[in-house]
């Protein structure tokens, strides 16, 4: 039997896992990765931090599941769509304002570029309808344009620009080939116009002051691109090496983490033994939360990302919406309140949002009614979509002179509420141009929160699907390598094959419905209402 590695890097750490040709996982390892905030809004990280991680994470899951190196058939990577910049003989080149020479990587939520993407957004170009309409500063054109204006010496060192999945492909192989996922749905690309590089708008990046990166210095950000599956090269002799595997294994193209959470949930099989790609949005949620639907046809929803063609199955489209913090919305709503200490000593060992679960279910089923006349605004990390405006913040309404558990279970559940209702926007959004959504594929850390999952269920009033694979993330890498081995005929296939079974959490419909009813539109007036707080404050203290 064939084994493949699923090499997830995330925001905090770089995980391995090890699969068999049946999805089964045989061991998982983990390395943290450290991020460096040199100012409010920046966050970076090194290149070769990374990598270091990405090889302890590979050894010491292979040591774990006893499997030779020479058993191993194929590698997938899958990251953050984080830009990392590299010089002459791929030496890092400092994207920090303290000029910190190992830190080469500006992390995914680094919002540094918000008023470069707004600059983006307004020149109305044509290529903006591939990503909804407006540009976001997680996206790399706004990084890129910052770089050039802030650090013009790092500019001029560097020789090529990558998104974080591509260059651990590179790392790995030394190839060139990149992905069509990353810089089609995070640079701009359009791969349905190819995969040569015909893709890239140079007239639009003239516009918006990368003209550089055209004609010749086209070579900085890719000329060559592969769907997801296809095998960009082997390993070399020095990453098999640093890996402790064999130089020549296959590496396939890279995806961005959460498609690589779709790729590893859309195959999945329901309680009723269905497998469809169409009709079901893959929800990928950790620290933040990415939404992903696949249609034949492509769908221009404002304020949410694509069409993208070909990202994640040759032939589909994908439309992505996301919420910029979600797990890590749900940590700080803890961490922010009085209670939180006395809940912390409570917990011991235990995880807290663990210790507000059995809180709240103690209650009986009608907890769900508590939050009444407590609602939140999700948006303390600014709107990622469909609203698509990074400068909102967020809030909490109905607070009272209350400061026990009781009052910060009441927080937390209406942060549970409020991500599901920003996930039911979404949704609304992509009906609207005539995607059909009945069902919801959950992964990623809070696929293991039954709250987060039953809210979701009550909010939007879909199926609530939640794979039995408890790696879906590493497992969607794993079938990249197992495609680029050419073990399977296609993704898809390999999709089917490895994905497992699933169990399905249905909507409670009557009272439920009527309740999340009257609080979606109380979230949604919540959005009109900051909206018009800017407004009054406009040039308020200036």
């Amino acid at each position: 039997m064939s084994f493949y590695f699923g090499i997830d890097v995330g925001t905090s750490s770089a995980r391995a896992g090890l699969f068999d040709s049946t999805g089964q996982l045989l061991a998982a390892a983990s390395s943290p990765i450290e991020t460096f905030r040199p100012a409010p809004d920046f966050a970076q990280q090194s290149s070769v931090g990374i990598w270091s991680a990405v090889a302890r994470s590979v050894r010491e899951a292979r040591e774990m599941a006893r499997v030779r190196a020479e058993d191993i058939a194929g590698i997938g990577f899958d990251a953050t769509c984080s830009l990392v910049v590299a010089g002459a003989n791929d030496a890092p080149v400092s994207v920090s304002p303290d000029g910190a020479g190992d830190q080469d990587v500006i992390l995914w939520m680094d919002h540094r570029a918000i008023a470069d993407a707004e600059a983006i957004t307004a020149t109305g170009a044509a290529v903006l309808d591939h990503i909804g309409g407006v540009m976001s500063p997680e996206m790399e054109l706004p990084k890129l344009v910052w770089l050039k204006r802030e650090l013009p010496q790092s500019w001029a060192k560097a020789q090529r620009l990558w998104d974080l999945p591509d260059w651990l492909v590179y790392r790995a192989t030394g190839s060139q080939m990149r992905s069509l996922c990353s810089p089609v749905c995070k640079w701009t690309y359009l791969g349905h116009k190819g995969l040569a590089g015909e893709g890239w708008d140079g007239a639009f990046l003239e516009r918006i002051g990368l003209g550089d990166l055209t004609g010749p210095g086209a070579d900085k950000i890719g000329t060559r691109f592969g769907a997801a599956g296809a095998r960009a090269g082997g390993l070399t002799a020095e990453a098999a090496a640093e890996l402790g595997l064999v130089p020549g294994t296959a590496v396939s193209t890279g995806l961005i983490d959460a498609y690589s959470g779709a790729l590893g949930t859309f195959g999945v099989a329901d309680d009723q033994g269905a497998t469809r790609f169409e009709g079901r949005l893959a929800v990928i949620a950790g620290t933040s939360t990415c939404h992903i639907s696949l249609t034949r046809d492509p769908a221009f929803v404002p304020g949410v990302w694509g069409p993208y063609y070909s990202v994640l199955l040759e032939g589909f489209w994908a439309n992505e919406g996301g919420q910029s913090a979600a797990g890590a919305l749900l940590d700080h709503v803890i961490a922010r309140h009085s209670a939180h200490g006395e809940l912390k000593q409570k917990a011991g060992d235990k995880r807290l949002a663990e210790m507000l679960d059995a809180h709240l279910a103690q209650m009986g089923p009608e907890s769900a009614f508590l939050t009444r006349d407590r609602h939140v605004q999700p948006d303390f990390h600014g709107n990622r979509s469909p609203l698509a405006q990074p400068w909102r913040k967020g809030a909490i309404s109905g607070l009272t002179l209350s400061g026990g558990i009781d009052d910060l279970a009441l927080d937390y559940l209406a942060t549970q509420q409020a991500l599901a209702y920003g996930t039911r926007h979404i949704i609304e959004a992509l009906r609207s141009k005539g995607v059909v959504i009945d069902t919801l594929v959950v992964s990623g850390g809070l696929a293991r929160n039954s709250l987060y999952l039953r809210e979701h269920a009550d909010a939007t009033g879909c199926r609530v699907v939640v794979p039995d694979q408890s790696e879906p993330v590493l497992a969607g890498s794993a079938m990249l390598g197992a495609a680029a081995a050419g073990d399977f005929a296609d993704i898809a296939q390999a999709m089917r094959t490895m994905s497992g079974q699933a169990r399905t959490i249905a909507p409670r419909g009557g009272s439920f419905k009527a309740y999340h009813d009257a609080k979606y539109g109380v979230f949604r007036r919540m959005q009109d209402d900051y909206a018009a707080y800017a407004t009054l404050m406009a040039g308020a203290g200036q």
